[in-house]
């Protein structure tokens, strides 16, 4: 009798993904131009996330190519469906992509690059850009919970308020507020918002947008933040990459921002350079660590499109979801 195989190893052909080696995925940009120049792409990075004009054109211009055609054929799905429902004056919903991925990943570079490239399209769509970070609960909010050491968890997000506001986006309501995040203070801006106007494509950025809701055992519909997602893309890397980028963000932040008096990490200014590191490794180790094993890294098979980071912040290997 023949013996079952136990290999452990996953069986690839069974994989939703089919995965690109970096030099694969950049001939799938043809012959799209590259519309950004060294400079523009400069103001785009965040600290520490040292994205090229090379990389944006062999990561970025495949993905905004592959973008496109998405966005087009969900408009022509959206218009078919409207006139079968014979409702011709329906209101135009935005397409809407989703970004997640780790702190210190390069979100926030990622969605910046996809915003630029998007609204250079023909017809000059307007994107776009909101992060989750507005939705954090307050600083007075979180510590009434004890929730201060678990920031940037699901539960200290209101969650309702996404939803909501999404929810506008998506019904193509006029004039759709989001409120805004201050990383200066490290807190929501009271009263502060940005206004949505009927935007053509909406990039929703944040650690958790593609977690799940836990399902109610009777069976009744609880929306995902994930659900409202024409399209989503999850940036991964190592732990130990992931671990090393923090700690460099956070020496860098030490000598420039921190050392604004108004800021809420000026007490990390004043610290010498091994009390610093130490201080920087402790924070990933029991908040970023433990949020990126628990609620991140398990959505990332959630996402259409994950695009993995090797050393000096680079694409490696793209994966796109078939099935």
């Amino acid at each position: 009798m023949p013996q079952r195989s136990h290999d452990p190893r996953p069986d690839e052909t069974l994989s939703p993904y089919r995965t690109y080696s970096r030099a694969e995925w950049a001939a799938l940009r043809e012959h799209e131009t590259q519309p950004l120049t060294a400079d523009e792409v400069a103001r785009l990075r965040s600290l520490n996330d040292p994205i090229s004009l090379e990389e944006v054109g062999e990561i970025y211009l495949p993905l905004s190519r592959l973008l496109s055609l998405h966005v087009t054929a969900t408009q022509s799905l959206f218009a078919a469906t409207q006139r079968f429902m014979r409702s011709p004056d329906a209101v135009k919903t935005p397409f809407i992509l989703g970004v997640a991925g780790s702190v210190a990943v390069g979100k926030s570079t990622t969605a910046r690059v996809l915003q630029a490239l998007l609204s250079r399209w023909p017809g000059s769509p307007r994107v776009s850009l909101i992060t989750t970070d507005g939705f954090l609960l307050p600083n007075t909010a979180l510590a009434e919970r004890g929730l201060m050491a678990r920031k940037g968890f699901p539960e200290s997000y209101d969650t309702r308020g996404l939803l909501r506001f999404l929810s506008d986006i998506k019904a193509g309501r006029r004039r759709v507020e989001a409120p805004v995040y201050s990383h200066l203070s490290y807190d929501v801006i009271p009263g502060a918002s940005v206004v949505l106007d009927e935007p053509d494509i909406v990039i929703v950025e944040g650690l958790n947008v593609l977690q799940p809701a836990r399902l109610p055992p009777d069976g009744e519909h609880v929306p995902f933040v994930s659900d409202f997602f024409d399209f989503s893309v999850y940036l991964d890397a190592e732990e130990s990459l992931l671990r090393t980028w923090y700690v460099e963000r956070f020496m860098r932040l030490r000598e420039t921002a921190f050392r604004d008096p108004r800021s809420y990490f000026v007490k990390y200014a004043a610290l010498g350079e091994a009390e610093a590191l130490d201080v920087a490794g402790s924070v990933w180790d029991a908040i970023n660590l433990v949020n990126l094993r628990e609620n991140i890294r398990p959505t990332r098979q959630r996402a259409k499109l994950i695009l993995r980071k090797g050393q000096d912040h680079l694409i490696d290997e793209v994966s796109l979801r078939r099935i």
